[in-house]
């Protein structure tokens, strides 16, 4: 069982040898387990490996299976073991590499292969449509060439259908298994599940039995051997079931180690069925950074943010109306070819049902229906498990139904409720294909429309838009932290645990310095009104306090850096210009103003501002860093997150760091601290450890955090800094440590006992971690 995970970016420039050579360093700082990302063979030059093409190999380019046995070996000559992230959902639409998604191409449903991925052959023709053309057919003639047995287009080839070969072109097109065609059509004809909008990612049907034999026999293998000894799950939700695929990765593994990718709503939990520790920890990082945010100055910091960006009310004024108009646009542009297979599939469900009430159904209605109930859901998808009512919830329906001019029309939102929530009887045979297109449509709009869309458009503090983040509830009380965290000691106490991944928006450490934005919104606001007087070109308000907050949060940096991030914060809002239709004239603006202005002589101020509250970013930094390591659960630090690592979105994110860090300080003596201390007592902290709340008492109280593992530990930090010195400092504030002698193991010739005032226990760093001390060996 792990103690703590250490995650690596493998890629072609970062191979198992260079892991290997890092593993000296690595298991110094006290990491049970490296996290590697995805290891089987994928789309050659990929930086991230989740572009599977194919599962029985190990990748090629960052070593073969050698080079991970290898890196194995000497992983655990270190004592350390190895998690392997795996992809279920999706293979990479690239048939040159794919060998079955290239099979299926040449024989069609026929073909043994057919099963592996999620095609609607009933529609466009029988045909499985191949978005890769870079204009109409017509216009991309000329690139077209028949060859033999071979379809080439550029870099992209194609099986011929046996016996098509030499046809003229219309013809030989017409006559294949696929169509290639613009790659604009995907929004609305594509006929397979992709991840997401992703269309060079497609869906794979792990819910047959042989599917997933054939996708998951090396992984299974590799822990058979003990080459690798735990799982993360990419993206669970995008499967039709994942409920029985987790209960059977389960028995193929005998029960090792394994976390989900799941997204828990602010009050949704992890279903108990799940065989699974945990998840990999962004609810975690929701508590985590909130507890370090003032809800007050946040609430206050928007109001200013109102002023200044001026945003309606359902483009980045309001979240909630915000998320609701995304999740409309989501639906009808990105995924509308999804919406229309799910529509397909519920006219097919009510013209196959012997029930008289499920005839006569107008696809629009039906089609209606289903949008709008999507775009209510809070959650990211229903369950098997799970009681679907309390998530298709009747108060959803009845907004649903103001959608219908027609009374009797809206009843058809009360029919989709009903296939969706009611009793399964197995009279309608197509019942259980539907509620799984429902779940996972569910959440591919959840996380499009949220995640890559809501977040960049409403910017009032942009730590609070992370993944897992719910902006409209910003802070976490001490007491809802404490409670959180008990609940994972008795419920999931091997649970993942995450600050910083390669999917959040912003590091951990740039988080931190966001926050403090909140203890001071009145200077933020009035510093961005000066400054915003110099730069001549704002193309508008809200990307004009993104990027100031960016630059706040990121300090000084190149220009090159924060203007990329911004480019691609502007494409995913999709409000001014989009990945798919760029804005040359908008985006141009951005790059002039970044340059002008955040990163011209007007940063200058944002950058003395920072560093006046250098402080207290500090205790924030160091705070979050000590909690994430002592609190219940499995800690899996990032790459390059042992020392200070400020990042933002990828693929920032993903650039190599070094082994060992450049320039080690004091938040890398503090992780190495907490984690070689988890690794000499796990049972403390481990599965069978406790977790108590310590209350402080005195004037400031409500600046210390701490909480005691098993009585044996105490983890105590300063929270909301900035307040704390306008009030003077911490005056009497005290903490009544439990009995014994408790020895800083940050400073290990500093003990306290009894009640230990604040000012003392915080005079060298704004964090206290301390271990008892055995008597009976002191007393030797």
């Amino acid at each position: 069982m792990p103690t703590a995970t250490y995650r690596l970016q493998l890629q072609p420039s970062f191979p198992f040898a260079a892991a290997e050579a890092a593993v000296p360093y690595l298991a110094s700082l006290g990491v049970s387990h490296l996290h590697l990302s995805p290891v089987l063979e994928a789309v050659p030059g990929s930086t991230h490996g989740y572009d599977v093409v194919d599962h029985t190999r190990v990748r090629a380019e960052l070593g073969g299976e050698d080079g991970l046995r290898s890196l194995s070996r000497t992983a655990r000559e270190h004592g350390l073991g190895l998690v392997v992230d795996i992809v279920p959902n999706h293979m990479a639409m690239a048939p040159r590499y794919n060998r079955a998604l290239w099979e299926v191409l040449r024989e069609g449903p026929e073909s043994p292969y057919a099963r592996w991925f999620d095609i609607d052959w009933a529609s466009r023709g029988g045909q499985v449509l191949l978005p890769v053309l870079g204009g109409p057919v017509a216009a991309e003639r000329e690139h077209l060439v028949a060859d033999g047995e071979l379809l080439r287009y550029h870099d992209h080839l194609f099986p011929v259908r046996s016996g098509t070969e030499g046809l003229p072109l219309p013809e030989l097109l017409d006559a294949q298994w696929y169509r290639p065609v613009w790659w604009r059509l995907a929004r609305t004809e594509l006929n397979y599940r992709r991840f997401f909008s992703i269309s060079e990612l497609i869906g794979v049907r792990v819910e047959d039995p042989e599917v997933f034999d054939a996708t998951h026999g090396k992984i299974l293998q590799l822990l058979a051997e003990d080459v690798i000894e735990g799982l993360r799950i990419d993206h669970p939700d995008g499967l039709a079931d994942p409920d029985a695929y987790l209960a059977r990765l389960d028995e193929a593994t005998g029960g090792r180690w394994t976390v989900v990718e799941k997204i828990l709503a602010d009050e949704e939990e992890l279903p108990d069925s799940w065989p699974v520790a945990g998840t990999t920890g962004y609810d975690a990082l929701r508590r985590i950074d909130g507890v370090f945010t003032g809800p007050a100055g946040a609430a206050e910091l928007e109001a200013h943010y109102r002023a200044f960006a001026a945003p309606q009310l359902d483009r980045g004024g309001d979240w909630g109306a915000t998320v609701r108009r995304a999740a409309y646009k989501v639906l009808t542009h990105e995924l509308a070819a999804e919406a229309d297979r799910l529509t397909r599939s519920a006219v097919r469900l009510c013209a196959a049902s012997l029930d008289l009430a499920l005839r006569d159904r107008a696809p629009w209605a039906l089609r209606t229906a289903l949008e709008e109930l999507l775009v209510r859901m809070p959650v990211y998808r229903p369950y098997t498990s799970e009681d679907a009512a309390s998530v298709v919830t009747e108060e959803a329906a009845a907004e649903a139904r103001r959608a219908f001019a027609v009374t009797e029309e809206a009843d058809a939102v009360d029919l989709v409720r009903g296939l969706l929530t009611g009793p399964d009887d197995g009279t309608l045979p197509e019942l259980s294909e539907f509620r799984a297109r429902f779940a996972q449509t569910a959440s591919a709009l959840r996380a499009k429309s949220v995640e890559d869309t809501a977040f960049y458009r409403y910017v009032p503090l942009l730590s609070a838009t992370e993944v897992g983040g719910d902006p409209g509830r910003v802070g976490v009380s001490p007491a809802e932290f404490h409670a959180y965290c008990a609940r994972l000691a008795s419920h999931w106490p091997d649970t993942g645990t995450v600050v910083t991944t390669h999917d959040t928006k912003r590091s951990a450490d740039v988080r931190a310095a966001l926050n403090v934005l909140t203890e001071c919104p009145g200077r933020w606001a009035k510093l961005l009104t000066e400054v915003s007087r110099e730069p001549e070109v704002v193309p508008d308000g809200q990307l004009a306090w993104a990027a100031w907050q960016t630059v706040f949060g990121l300090g000084p940096a190149e220009e090159e850096r924060v203007r990329e991030a911004l480019l691609k914060h502007v494409r995913e809002a999709g409000m001014y210009t989009s990945w798919t239709e760029q804005e040359r004239p908008y985006e141009d603006a951005v790059a002039a103003f970044v340059a002008a202005g955040p990163c011209g002589p007007p940063g200058e101020r944002v950058a003395a501002f920072r560093k006046e509250l250098e402080p207290h970013i500090r205790a924030n930094v160091l705070g979050t860093a000590l909690v994430h390591l002592t609190m219940p659960g499995v800690p899996d630090l990032y790459q390059g997150t042992e020392s200070e690592y400020r990042a933002l979105v990828d693929p920032d994110n993903r650039r190599p760091v070094p082994f060992p860090p450049a320039a080690p300080g004091e938040k890398e003596a503090l992780t190495t601290a907490a984690l070689r201390l988890r690794a000499r007592r796990p049972e403390v902290f481990g599965r069978e450890g406790a977790y108590a709340p310590l209350l402080a008492e005195g004037p400031s109280a409500e600046h210390v955090l701490a909480f005691s593992r098993s009585g044996e530990v105490i983890t105590a930090v300063t929270r909301l800094s900035v307040h704390l010195a306008e009030a003077g400092g911490w005056h009497d504030t005290h903490l009544a440590l439990p009995p014994g002698r408790w020895r800083d193991v940050l400073a290990p010739d500093r003990e306290f006992t009894g009640e230990v005032r604040a000012e003392d226990l915080f005079s060298a760093l704004p964090v206290g971690l301390l271990e008892r001390v055995d008597e009976s060996v002191s007393a030797v």
